[in-house]
């Protein structure tokens, strides 16, 4: 899912809000990827893109203070989950593994401080025409709202099932983290529209060119005809 204003656009395909707030740093995993989270205002963009708070609410104390704070919790939750899928990938002892210990640097400290704060409280109003919209019964805190977020990754963390289908993107140029829901856990991209895509236009072109040459995928000669396909995973 993709949420955004104007030219930009937020996306939010992860399966989780935590690995959503992940790929908004510069080593989010996309091709290129810079810095999202650019300056108060984006973050207060994508609060209300990721629906941590309903469209119009006010965020007047929203600072660059903020803006450290979430960054903090982002590299934070990209160091426990990078550890997770370490650890569950077999690449290192798994009893003299310490998730967010020292080594993390006591990153899941961290995150459990801030998942012990109270988010913020929900209403249901009318709004025009009658129709119940989402509120919130206050004007939301740094600490109510890094708290939303810090919550979902310990829950993804506790969770036997979530965190067996935490997924690294296997896209050549990209490392985006996501659940991997589907049927038989077959996904291999962070977004079949996009790394998908992606990769399925780089396979075309190397096509072309080994046909071109003259030459297989191999290097053997190639006898003109049509080259075999290759079974692909589902892409989402």
């Amino acid at each position: 899912m993709a949420a955004g204003r104007g030219a930009y656009v937020w996306r939010f395909d992860s399966g989780r809000i935590c690995l959503d707030l992940v790929a908004t740093g510069p080593a989010g995993g996309t091709p290129r990827a810079r810095e999202q989270l650019e300056g108060p205002g984006r973050l207060a963009d994508w609060l209300t893109a990721a629906r941590l708070v309903p469209p119009g609410t006010a965020l007047d104390a929203l600072d660059a203070t903020w803006l450290t704070r979430f960054r903090e919790l982002r590299a934070d939750v990209d160091r426990l989950m990078s550890a997770q899928l370490t650890w569950s990938g077999g690449q290192i002892d798994p009893p003299a593994a310490q998730l967010g210990g020292p080594r993390d640097g006591n990153a899941l400290d961290r995150v459990n401080s801030l998942a012990a704060a109270a988010p913020p409280g929900p209403r249901a109003v009318r709004g025009e025409g009658g129709a119940l919209v989402r509120t919130l019964s206050a004007e939301p805190d740094c600490a109510g709202l890094l708290a939303v977020v810090a919550r979902d990754a310990v829950d993804l963390l506790t969770d036997p099932v979530a965190r067996a289908a935490l997924r690294r993107c296997a896209g050549g140029s990209c490392h985006r983290l996501y659940l991997d829901t589907s049927r038989g856990g077959r996904r291999r991209w962070c977004s079949g529209e996009v790394c998908g895509n992606r990769e399925r236009v780089a396979r075309h072109r190397r096509r072309t060119a080994d046909a071109s040459s003259g030459t297989a995928a191999d290097g053997s000669p190639w006898d003109g005809r049509d080259p075999p396909r290759q079974k692909n995973g589902p892409g989402r």
